[in-house]
């Protein structure tokens, strides 16, 4: 069988996208999602999208992600920005967009060639000795470092991930570096790709209010570098917490190709 597939990247977090609205392939051929994500002997991405009909009356599609691994994730907050963009592309919207995600409903808008991906609320971030912990559609570690540049991500991200409380569950960990009140640097360990990426959506999201959270900045528009480019955060601190929390960047096609499976 022939596969058509397109490539999408923000900021460097690269995903194989497939318009599944005529349900081409099944959610359970995790082996194949898992052969497509390899960067050695299928297409190489971060994870894996497919763009279904929407299940929801108001909504334009539904968001379906996989992470390298094959198995079905937690949100992804760039993969969620690409797969806008790709709607765009196929016409399935203009510049707007409201779909479900497995944390629920999302709404984005394209702006100057941005996209805006509005997050979920955040009512809960946990205050731990040497670092942060919260969910911002997928489960964050969140840790202030020095000299971020030089810090052994994989080695630290690693043994956080798997370590306790989160053991075989695990976590993304993010390591952070303030620049200055409204600009810090962020590199990400992911689970699912078991390795640094090049950037995070949810991840970005997390270090974001967890520095407005320990007043670390009195900004509700904090830019973030990454190492595949900058993101910005946006929200509003309210008596209940994080709200209407936005994830802002580009999303580009890479290409379009065929794959046989």
């Amino acid at each position: 069988m022939d596969i058509t597939f397109y490539k999408y990247q923000g900021t460097g977090n690269d995903f194989v996208i497939i318009d599944n609205r005529q349900s081409v392939l099944s959610k359970n051929n995790t082996k194949l999602f898992a052969t497509l994500c390899d960067r050695k002997f299928g297409i190489g991405a971060d994870g894996l999208m497919l763009l279904e009909l929407p299940t929801h009356e108001e909504d334009d599609f539904t968001m379906v992600y996989y992470n390298a691994d094959g198995n079905e994730s937690s949100m992804c907050g760039n993969g969620g920005r690409c797969l806008v963009a790709f709607a765009a592309f196929l016409g399935v919207i203009e510049n707007s967009a409201t779909f479900t995600a497995i944390d629920g409903k999302h709404h984005a808008e394209i702006k100057n060639g941005l996209v805006h991906l509005q997050m979920q609320d955040i009512t809960t971030i946990e205050d731990h000795e040497s670092y942060l912990f919260l969910d911002t559609g997928s489960p964050h570690h969140v840790t202030v470092v020095e000299d971020l540049p030089n810090y052994d991500v994989y080695a630290a991200g690693k043994k956080i991930r798997n370590g306790a409380p989160y053991y075989e569950a695990g976590s993304n960990v993010n390591f952070v570096e303030k620049i200055n009140d409204q600009r810090f640097g962020v590199r990400t360990y992911e689970r699912g790709v078991e390795d640094e990426t090049l950037s995070c959506g949810t991840g970005v999201t997390a270090v974001a209010l967890s520095m407005h959270h320990t007043k670390q900045t009195p900004h509700e528009e904090i830019a973030i570098e990454t190492l595949g480019g900058e993101l910005k955060v946006t929200f509003q601190n309210t008596a209940k917490g994080y709200e209407k929390v936005y994830l802002i960047g580009p999303a580009e096609q890479v290409f379009k190709g065929q794959i046989s499976c």
